[in-house]
C-alpha cells in the first residue's frame, strides 16, 4: 500500500543526519538520567515502618453488620492509635459502614481479606473538610467532602486484601458532569499536604466522583492497588497533584474518567515520579499529565504499561473507547518537560498520543494570567497496540509557543482507518483557550491517520509503522502551520512537496 506524506525541504542549516544527532544527544542523556532516577526511587523510597501495635475496630464498638454507621467508633480507634505512637487500625472481617474518617499520623488502616468498608449513602455523614492550602482546588473545584481525609500529617496508609466500596452510584449521589465544582458527590480519598503515604494491595470501588486526590504531598507509594470507578460522572482513578517523590507500580486502574492523571492545580511542582508495570484503562484518558497545569511537571519515567480503552470483557457504563492512551499537556502556564515513557501498549484509543500546549491560563483570584508553558524534552518509545480508532495522534502548540524536542520511536500500532478526502483536507480548530483533551480536536478524524502536527519543532519520529485496517484517504502524517525540523522515518518533512512512499 502507498501513503501520501508531506515532505519538507529544509530551509535551515542542518542536514537530516545533523538534526538526528542533535535529537540523540539530548535524548540519550535524558534517558540515562531518568533511568538513574528510577533506580534511586526504587532503592530509597520505601514504605514507612508501621509499629507492631494493633487496634481492632470492634474493640472500639464498631459493628460489621452492613447497617450501623461506625464513623465515631472508627475515628476513636484512629485517634487512639496515633496518640499511642502509631500502628495498625484493623478491620478483620465483615462490612463496616462509615461516613467521613480522618487519618492521623502513624496510622495504617488494614482491611483484611473478607472485610469491607462501605461508604454511607447519606450526605449528612460527610461533613465539610476545607483545606488551608489556597489553590485552584480550593477556589475553583471547592472539593469539601470525601470518605477518607487527611491534612498535614505523616506516615499514613491503607493496605490489605479487602475492599473499600464507596457506594457512589448515581442513584445514591445524583449530579451533573462538570469540569469545575462538584456538588453533593463526595470524593473517595482526599489527602492534603501530607508526607509518607502508602497504599498497598487494597481494592477501591465506585466513588461518587474522583476516587483519590493527593494534593501537595511527598513520598507516596501506590503498590498493587486495584481501582474500578464506573459509578458516576467525574470518576477519575488516581489524581496526584503537585506531589514529589512518587511510585505507582503493579496497579490496575479502570475508570470512567481519567485513569492515571497528574494535575497541577495546587500550583506546586510534580517531580521525581516512577510509574511502572501497571494497567490504566478509561473511557477518557488512560495516562494523563495536565488537566490543570498551574504547577510544572518534570523528571517523570513511565514504563511497562498497558493503556487505552476498556476491553469488551469488562463492563463499562460509558462504552469502551478511550479518548487517548497518552496525554501530555500544558494550558495554565506550567511546564511539562523531561519525561520518558517506554514499553507501552495502547489499545482502543481514538487518539493514541496527544501532546498539547494551550493558553487557558486558569488561575485563582488576584493572580495575573501566566504566559503559556513549555512542553519539551519528551521521549515516547517502544509502543505497540491494536484496535485504535479513527481520530489519529495530535501534536500541537499554539502560535508563538511551539512544542519542541520530542522523540517518538519504535511505534507499531493499528488504527481503524476509513478516513476520507474530506478529513484529509479539513481544518483543525486552534482552540487556544480550550479544555486540554483530544476530543476537542476533530474527534471523528484528523487530517492524518497517524500524526497531525503543527506549531512544533525538532520533532523526531523514528521507526513508525501505523496500519489502518480499512482504506484511508488521509496521509500517515500531515503538517499544519509553523513546523520546523520534523523528521519522519529518516525524511525531513515540509508542506511544500508531496511524495509517495511505501
Amino acid at each position: 500500500m502507498k501513503f501520501k506524506i508531506l515532505l519538507i525541504l529544509l530551509t535551515g542549516f542542518f542536514t537530516n543526519a545533523e538534526i538526528d544527532a542533535q535529537n540523540v544527544v539530548w535524548a540519550d542523556k535524558l534517558e540515562t538520567n531518568l533511568s538513574k532516577l528510577a533506580d534511586s526511587l526504587t532503592t530509597h523510597l520505601k514504605p514507612w515502618k508501621v509499629p507492631a501495635r494493633v487496634f481492632k475496630v470492634e474493640d472500639f464498638g464498631a459493628k460489621a453488620d452492613s447497617v450501623t454507621i461506625n464513623t465515631l467508633a472508627i475515628q476513636n480507634a484512629i485517634n487512639t492509635c496515633s496518640a499511642s505512637g502509631g500502628g495498625v487500625v484493623l478491620f478483620s472481617k465483615g462490612n463496616f459502614v462509615i461516613g467521613t474518617i480522618e487519618l492521623k499520623s502513624n496510622v495504617m488502616l488494614e482491611i483484611s481479606k473478607g472485610a469491607k468498608l462501605l461508604g454511607s449513602t447519606n450526605m449528612i455523614d460527610y461533613p465539610e473538610k476545607i483545606e488551608s492550602l489556597v489553590s485552584i482546588m480550593s477556589e475553583k473545584y471547592e472539593f469539601k467532602q470525601s470518605l477518607i481525609f487527611a491534612e498535614k500529617v505523616e506516615n499514613i496508609g491503607i493496605r490489605g486484601q479487602g475492599e473499600i466500596y464507596f457506594r457512589g452510584e448515581k442513584t445514591n449521589f445524583p449530579g451533573p458532569e462538570t469540569i469545575t465544582k462538584i456538588v453533593d458527590k463526595p470524593l473517595g480519598i482526599r489527602i492534603i499536604e501530607c508526607k509518607n503515604i502508602v497504599l498497598e494491595n487494597i481494592s477501591l470501588r465506585n466513588s461518587a466522583a474522583w476516587m483519590q486526590n493527593y494534593l501537595h504531598c511527598e513520598n507516596l507509594i501506590f503498590d498493587g492497588i486495584k481501582v474500578s470507578n464506573h459509578a458516576n460522572y467525574n470518576n477519575d482513578g488516581l489524581d496526584p497533584d503537585g506531589c514529589k517523590n512518587l511510585i505507582v507500580r503493579n496497579c490496575f486502574i479502570n475508570a470512567e474518567d481519567d485513569a492515571m492523571c497528574f494535575k497541577g492545580a495546587s500550583n506546586c511542582s510534580s517531580e521525581n515520579i516512577l510509574i511502572e508495570n501497571s494497567t490504566f484503562i478509561s473511557t477518557c484518558n488512560a495516562l494523563k499529565i495536565g488537566t490543570d497545569t498551574q504547577g510544572s511537571f518534570k523528571n517523570i519515567i513511565a514504563r511497562n504499561l498497558t493503556l487505552g480503552g476498556i476491553p469488551d470483557t469488562l463492563e463499562s457504563l460509558m462504552g469502551h473507547e478511550a479518548s487517548t492512551g497518552i496525554t501530555l499537556s500544558t494550558v495554565d502556564g506550567g511546564n511539562v518537560e523531561n519525561i520518558l515513557i517506554s514499553n507501552i501498549k495502547i489499545n482502543q484509543a481514538r487518539c493514541p498520543i496527544f501532546l498539547r500546549i494551550g493558553d487557558r491560563g486558569r488561575v485563582i483570584k488576584e493572580i495575573e494570567k501566566p504566559a503559556p508553558g513549555k512542553l519539551n524534552r519528551i521521549i515516547i518509545k517502544n509502543i505497540k497496540g491494536s484496535s485504535n480508532y479513527i481520530q489519529g495522534s495530535f501534536i500541537s502548540g499554539i502560535k508563538g509557543h511551539s512544542i519542541q524536542d520530542i522523540v517518538i520511536q519504535n511505534m507499531k500500532i493499528s488504527m481503524m482507518g476509513g478516513g476520507t478526502k474530506e478529513m484529509a483536507n479539513s481544518t483543525v480548530v486552534e482552540d487556544e483557550a480550550g479544555y486540554p483533551d483530544a476530543h476537542q480536536f476533530s474527534r471523528n478524524g484528523l487530517p492524518a491517520y497517524g500524526f497531525f502536527i503543527r506549531h512544533a519543532r525538532n520533532i523526531h519520529l523514528k521507526n513508525i509503522k501505523i496500519s489502518p485496517k480499512n482504506k484511508d484517504e488521509r496521509a500517515i502524517i500531515t503538517l499544519g502551520e509553523n513546523t520546523q525540523n520534523v523528521l519522519f522515518n529518516g525524511n525531513t518533512l515540509n508542506k511544500q512537496d508531496i511524495f509517495l512512499v511505501k
